[in-house]
């Protein structure tokens, strides 16, 4: 199964807003600031923050001293559950629309794609963003992996 770039964007953000949450000393960082250490589009970043914020999943507060943080249940909502919010109902294969597949009606593929659909969600939610960004290492480790983006030379 393959996350859509919405949903992958969406748990990065979380993950460095839960890793820096202790190193931004008092600093939230922007929208503009998360999208160009994850070396994204700010206009992509700004819908998925949007998204988080709606879950309550992150604050965000405009102007001076604004900027994002995670919340308690950003750290402690399961991965399984945040997945299934930002990649929404969607079936993995489409048997149905403009072009049904002629194979639909005795197909057992579809369910047996849905099983282990809900397989994949089901193994992220015995995980938690606490989880991923404490165990093993500091935090801050993970923000020393982050780093400028640089220029595509031609």
């Amino acid at each position: 199964m393959q996350l859509t770039q919405f949903t992958d964007l969406g748990l990065r953000i979380v993950m460095r807003l839960a890793a820096g949450s202790a190193t931004d000393a008092g600093s939230a960082p922007s929208t503009r600031a998360i999208a160009h250490q994850l070396a994204v589009s700010y206009t992509h970043a700004a819908k998925v923050v949007a998204r988080l914020s709606e879950l309550g999943i992150v604050t965000t507060r405009r102007g001076r001293g604004g900027g994002l943080a995670i919340t308690e249940l950003g750290q402690t909502a399961a991965l399984g559950w945040l997945t299934r919010q930002l990649e929404g109902d969607a079936e993995v294969v489409t048997c149905e629309g403009d072009s049904p597949c002629p194979l639909r009606h005795g197909c057992r593929l579809r369910s047996a794609l849905r099983d282990a659909q809900n397989a994949f969600y089901d193994a992220l939610d015995a995980l938690t963003v606490h989880d991923l960004t404490t165990a093993g290492s500091a935090p801050e480790n993970l923000l020393l992996t982050l780093t400028a983006p640089t220029a595509n030379k031609p």
